[in-house]
């Protein structure tokens, strides 16, 4: 699998969208001031490589809010993967996991790869929750790139920019990788700066106890002027795969700094530890280390033969999502995952992607999205005959977001196609 070097020239390259790229076309915003288009020429740029090692919507509540059925037909934006091969857990018929992101391309055809040719729970768990492992590579050489197509391999078997195998991620924990996880790694820093142990908040056996420990030593970290700085700069949030357009959102008329303590609040505060593994990566970098913590849908033990025997139901396709529903024929498709994608979206771009959903949808099909912002995005700015072709499920929406463990977005909306 040795592959020669790349010089420095081709790993920048390998890194760098051009500037017709569907990526640039859907971040950097047209007529906006020449600061703003540098700041999301630079976050295309950031967005290139790998950003989500774990995605960082709650699949839980995409599966209460999609009621996926033998039948569903999913279109999904793939990100990281966790939540594509998590909705295998509800037995759809098929899903299409879509992005433009070629490392997340790359991340969900090995982890389809090893669903399907690892041959137990074991070394499915030790690949991807533990992360760590030299064993991982061995894995790797011997059965999982013999059945990756040649795009993948050379992705995995390539280098970044500063010359470490990508594969070699999974021998040393992956989730410290990507943007998120240099994100989060940052905030370990800035922790250790101000001699706070996030730590205990997983050590916490209570609610009561977690707030306790939030309260002590998180919350006053937000009040520290430097930190203060650092979060309005739009650039400290590309970590978080936050580009400007969604950073004015989420901030709206307030200080970032004060948003992002509420949203940390909830993930600190709302939910039990143990059961909610976004507080594991978001406070340890990983899962927990001895197998028994949470752990997301697709990796959990229970789930393996579910995951294993459908993961053939999943095609990757390496695309823009409006283009890609373009492709379909009329009313074949029932279940649409946008993420937080419209965030970064025009008006053109909006009215774009749900022409075309409408258009391929099915009697009886859902959309699910999540903003920054708590509102849905959609009054006022999509077409009102399109909009009236859809039933916004508002009080169930409010329960969504309230059971998101992950705690990063303001909404989390659901909306059905009226008959």
């Amino acid at each position: 699998m040795e592959l020669r070097k790349k010089s420095k020239p081709e790993a920048a390259a390998e890194q760098s969208p051009p500037a017709h790229s569907p990526l640039v076309r859907s971040v950097v915003r047209k007529g906006a001031g020449m600061a703003n288009r540098l700041l999301d020429h630079t976050f295309a740029l950031a967005f290139r490589g790998l950003v989500y090692a774990q995605i960082w919507e709650d699949p839980e509540v995409d599966m209460e809010a999609l009621q996926i059925r033998p039948d569903s037909r999913v279109v999904a934006i793939a990100s990281g993967g966790c939540n594509v091969l998590s909705y295998l857990v509800a037995d759809p018929a098929s899903i299409t996991a879509v992005d433009l992101n070629t490392a997340h391309i790359a991340l969900n055809k090995l982890k389809l790869a090893a669903a399907q040719t690892l041959p137990d729970h074991a070394q499915f768990h030790r690949f991807f929750a533990q992360a760590d492992s030299p064993a991982n590579i061995a894995t790797y050489r011997a059965k999982l790139a013999p059945l990756l197509d040649e795009p993948t391999r050379r992705y995995w078997e390539g280098r970044d920019l500063i010359g470490r195998r990508r594969i070699g991620g999974f021998s040393r924990g992956i989730y410290k990788r990507g943007l998120l996880g240099n994100f989060i790694g940052v905030a370990h820093l800035l922790a250790r700066l101000y001699r706070i142990d996030l730590a205990r908040i997983l050590a916490a056996p209570t609610l009561e106890a977690q707030r306790a420990v939030f309260e002590a030593e998180l919350a006053p970290v937000f009040d520290k002027r430097f930190v203060r700085w650092l979060t309005d700069q739009p650039a400290s949030l590309f970590g978080l795969g936050i580009p400007p357009a969604q950073f004015d959102a989420l901030a709206g008329d307030q200080r970032m700094a004060q948003v992002l303590r509420r949203r940390l609040e909830r993930l600190a505060c709302d939910f039990p530890v143990a059961e909610n593994y976004f507080a594991w990566q978001a406070f340890s970098r990983g899962y927990a280390r001895d197998g028994q913590g949470p752990l997301p849908p697709y990796l959990q033990r229970a789930n393996w033969q579910a995951v294993r025997e459908r993961a053939s139901r999943v095609q990757v396709i390496h695309a823009n999502f409006t283009e890609h529903l373009a492709t379909l024929p009329d009313a074949s498709r029932d279940r649409y995952v946008l993420l937080d994608a419209q965030d970064w979206m025009t008006d053109a771009q909006l009215n774009a992607l749900w022409q075309e959903i409408t258009r391929t949808a099915r009697p009886g099909a859902r959309v699910l999205f999540r903003t920054a912002a708590q509102p849905s995005l959609l009054p006022g700015r999509l077409a009102p005959e399109l909009l009236a072709r859809w039933r916004y499920h508002a009080r169930e929406c409010e329960g969504f977001t309230a059971r998101d463990r992950s705690s990063i977005y303001g909404g989390v909306h659901l909306y059905s196609l009226i008959p």
